[in-house]
């Protein structure tokens, strides 16, 4: 058939689809001896051989050129030195820096960590000494809520109705009063603070026995003024101001007597007003206050 003679392969035909490969393996396998050869001749004749002298007289030849290569390379060598250590700088400071930010915030942990612990063994000492008014229990809450401005003065605890709050609690802390409950939530609860301006809480000098009230001053700040007190008492400088309280059968005051509130800082006797002015630096320092301990009276 004319198609099956047109594909039939020729000797002629096999001959070279083969003799390419065949030819270059032989001279691959020739270069491959002769590279051998010249090697050991090189490496067997003295230093003054034939392959020594023309190895020699190459690289004379070639050296301009290397010299020129490596003086026109050198600036770009420098540049990528230089770039390659800028990024390794760069690296290097970027680590360095967050290492510092983890040592910082272990440090502001660790601080806090430990203002923490020296508050709640204050207030365990206050709990169990002979300060703690009888009559009550006590409920340590953590502070969830700063005062949302320097006219508002009021926080939020951790705790609530649930764990036996009830409004008008007094609130306190190892140094002295804070102030007493307002709103009451299952699970949280508002302190209003004795530096908000509607606070008034009935108060007792220690020294002088003088009677009057605690309220907050005009404006932002934490000044108390013991209003009331006539100028006949005889109040004076560094005198101890707690709370008053009262209790006559079933029925007592909000805030039970003796708890501290602070220390008398100046008096004025103003010449139009029948009361001394008596101002009052509170014991508790309100700007560091991370937890209280609420009074619930057990009855």
């Amino acid at each position: 058939m004319l198609g099956s003679s047109s594909q039939r392969s020729t000797p002629a035909s096999y001959s070279s689809r083969f003799s390419g490969p065949v030819r270059r393996r032989i001279v691959l396998g020739v270069l491959v001896v002769v590279s051998l050869v010249l090697i050991t001749v090189y490496f067997r004749e003295t230093p003054g051989g034939a392959l020594h002298n023309i190895q020699s007289a190459g690289s004379t030849v070639l050296r301009p050129f290397e010299v020129a290569a490596t003086r026109v390379a050198h600036p770009f060598q420098d540049l990528y030195n230089y770039l390659r250590g800028l990024v390794h700088a760069k690296s290097e400071r970027d680590r360095l820096q967050a290492e510092l930010d983890k040592t910082r915030q272990r440090l502001i942990q660790y601080q806090l960590a430990v203002q923490n612990n020296k508050q709640l063994r204050a207030s365990l000492h206050y709990i169990s000494g002979r300060r703690f008014p009888q009559g009550f229990r006590a409920l340590t809450a953590e502070i969830i809520s700063k005062p949302p401005s320097q006219f508002e003065q009021h926080v939020v605890i951790g705790a609530g109705s649930a764990d036996g709050i009830r409004d008008d609690d007094p609130v306190v802390s190892a140094d002295g009063l804070v102030g007493k409950v307002t709103k009451v939530a299952a699970n949280q609860a508002q302190v209003t603070l004795l530096t908000d301006e509607d606070s008034a809480v009935s108060a007792l000098d220690i020294d002088t026995q003088a009677e009057g009230i605690v309220k907050h001053g005009h404006g932002p700040g934490t000044n108390l003024f013991l209003d009331q007190v006539p100028k006949s008492e005889h109040v004076t400088l560094n005198n101890r101001i707690v709370t008053a309280g009262w209790h006559q059968g079933d029925l007592s005051s909000i805030y039970p007597k003796g708890i501290p509130i602070g220390i008398v800082s100046s008096v004025g006797f103003p010449s139009t007003d029948l009361y001394a002015r008596v101002q009052v630096t509170p014991y508790v320092d309100f700007s560091s206050l991370d937890s209280v301990i609420v009074l619930v009276a057990k009855k």
